[in-house]
């Protein structure tokens, strides 16, 4: 049966798609933009249908009808990474969540920890070949197929056709439906002054020829802004976002200095504007693979100069990164920032950044504490945390004693807390 055959006989109506859902059965979505809205929003349609169905994915970014504390009996998300969406579920109870690095997802798949009975995925039309890329969210969705009873795609123009480990093949599709929804786009953040101040700071010790990891949320994107003098960046990351595209634009990537798949910019998914999208699609420069080879520390350390940048919320004098939680209360979640520091701590002449404001609530509490608030989800240890930057200075720990970390973070902190924080420092003997 010829490759279009094929199609027309596994085409059928968003409804008619989900059919292949089974009491019990785990779904799983791929990250961010690459949900498939016409799927998800006939499953939320039909979730009282079912009983016990779990939907996991990382970062959503669309509320869908299962997104409901009455109807967790019959379909109920499943955090690998809190979003705003789903953060609520999370602190409440009505949603759980799978902690793990994002590079380990694949393997969890492969091992059956992790079930994916059916997985859920947008796609990009049909090539002449039979294959379909899954150019927005590669990342674990390609291992979740694996042992996947069924694979069900929407098929959507507006979805690019890229290159990488990123394609699927119609004979492995058990369904499939249409839509022309608009992929959702997501704006960059609003830069503020101290934003703009940290992302100057790390800038400037990012030299001409380094590879960059850009992490999610508005002070990475700061940085990526203070790198237009720059001369031939490279780019292996996991999210690929407006940022990083007006780089490539203005010549400031060209990825011609990597060492590692030089001529080549990795990406494990894509968050951003049409314009961005629009852009991935058959773009030789730019691979969209799995997360297991983006964010796979051996690999991407593999890359000289890589430059890691990512956030957290608090960070004690240890130097431990409380960046997936609010004490007890969920976030976020692990993403790939412990998989990127790990790696620019391999590489040669790497640098890993974690980057914070000095202070919350409209500068009225310190983000660098004595000891992570009880119940706090760690994320970066303090065997793996190398470089801290605030608005008020750089703080470069690793290889350094406790007392001379405790000294390097408070004298980043606000000065407003420098005192109480030296106190602190004094009764538990690191000052």
């Amino acid at each position: 049966m010829s490759v279009q055959a094929q199609y027309q006989q596994k085409r059928m109506s968003a409804s008619d798609a989900i059919s292949v859902v089974m009491n019990g059965d785990t779904i799983v979505i791929p990250t961010a933009v690459g949900e498939p809205p016409a799927l998800l929003t006939a499953l939320s349609e039909a979730r009282r249908e079912f009983r016990n169905v779990r939907v996991s994915q990382i970062l959503p970014v669309r509320k869908y009808g299962y997104f409901d504390p009455d109807t967790t009996e019959h379909v109920r998300h499943i955090a690998y990474f809190f979003s705003g969406i789903s953060r609520a579920g999370g602190q409440e109870g009505w949603t759980d969540f799978i902690p793990a690095n994002f590079s380990e997802l694949p393997e969890l798949f492969r091992r059956k920890l992790i079930p994916s009975d059916v997985v859920f995925s947008i796609a990009s039309p049909m090539d002449e070949h039979g294959f379909f890329s899954l150019s927005l969210a590669p990342d674990y969705t390609m291992a979740a197929m694996e042992n996947a009873r069924a694979v069900v795609l929407e098929v959507n123009p507006n979805v690019p056709f890229a290159n990488g480990n990123c394609h699927i093949h119609i004979s492995q599709v058990a369904a499939l439906t249409e839509s022309e929804e608009p992929i959702l786009e997501v704006g960059l953040p609003k830069i503020g002054p101290v934003q703009e101040a940290i992302g100057r700071y790390v800038a400037d010790m990012i030299p001409d020829g380094a590879t960059l990891q850009i992490g999610y949320g508005g002070i990475p994107d700061a940085v990526v802004m203070q790198l237009t003098d720059k001369h031939d960046l490279g780019v292996h990351t996991e999210m690929i976002g407006d940022g990083i595209m007006s780089l490539v634009e203005t010549g400031v990537v060209t990825n011609r200095k990597k060492n590692y798949q030089p001529g080549k910019m990795l990406a494990t998914f894509a968050l951003g504007s049409k314009k961005l999208y629009q852009f991935l699609h058959r773009n030789p420069a730019v691979e969209m693979q799995p997360v297991d080879f983006t964010n796979d520390p051996y690999l991407a350390g593999q890359n000289d100069k890589l430059h890691a940048i990512n956030a957290t919320m608090q960070i004690d004098f240890m130097g431990q990164c409380g960046s997936e939680s609010l004490g007890f209360s969920p976030y976020s979640g692990s993403g790939g920032q412990t998989d990127f520091v790990r790696a620019a701590n391999r590489s040669n002449g790497g640098k890993a950044f974690i980057v914070l404001p000095s202070t919350a609530k409209n500068d009225t509490i310190s983000r660098i504490v004595p000891s992570l608030s009880a119940g706090t989800h760690m994320s970066t240890s303090k065997n793996d945390i190398n470089y801290v930057v605030t608005e008020y200075g750089v703080a470069q720990l690793r290889g350094k004693t406790a007392h001379q970390r405790c000294e390097a973070l408070i004298a980043i902190a606000h000065p407003d807390f420098r005192g109480d924080l030296r106190e602190a420092a004094k009764k538990i003997r690191l000052l």
